[in-house]
């Protein structure tokens, strides 16, 4: 029941719009920050870097650049099914920063890709998925796109 004018009314049946898990915009399933921790502990298993890379829409050459894995070892862990902690780190590196450009466009994956793999003046001309390759130019990223929903444009 809410209140409404200084009277309840029955809300039975509302539906209430219900926000989409920032981990499932990166492509993982883990809901909670103790359970990602421990998943990356483990290794991720591979569907998670099938799912980043198709949400974000980059060739198998060009992820393995972005999460700084070789292509012939993403396709020894394919056939094994699970990444290194350190593999699982960095592919939930790109995954957050799909997941933020991704709600900078409001959710308009085309244009969110777009924007990852152009220029930006924000990091000297170079895209964000290049400046991604490390944890130091993914905090980078990350504080671009902060600064752009803000309006800050240099």
């Amino acid at each position: 029941m809410t209140l409404l004018r200084g009277r309840r009314t029955p809300t039975r049946g509302a539906r209430r719009p219900k926000p989409a898990p920032r981990s499932r915009a990166r492509g993982l399933g883990a809901d909670d920050s103790a359970k990602l921790v421990r998943s990356v502990r483990v290794g991720f298993v591979f569907t998670h870097v099938t799912r980043l890379q198709k949400a974000a829409g980059l060739s198998w050459d060009a992820l393995a650049k972005v999460v700084q894995i070789p292509p012939r070892t993403l396709t020894r862990r394919q056939a094994g099914g699970r990444l290194t902690p350190e593999e699982s780190d960095r592919v939930h590196r790109a995954a957050t920063i799909f997941a933020k450009a991704l709600e900078l466009f409001d959710g308009d994956a085309v244009a969110a890709r777009r924007w990852l793999e152009a220029p930006q003046h924000g990091l000297s001309g170079e895209s964000p998925w290049d400046r991604a390759d490390t944890g130091i130019g993914a905090r980078q990223v990350e504080d671009l796109i902060i600064r752009l929903e803000h309006g800050v444009f240099s």
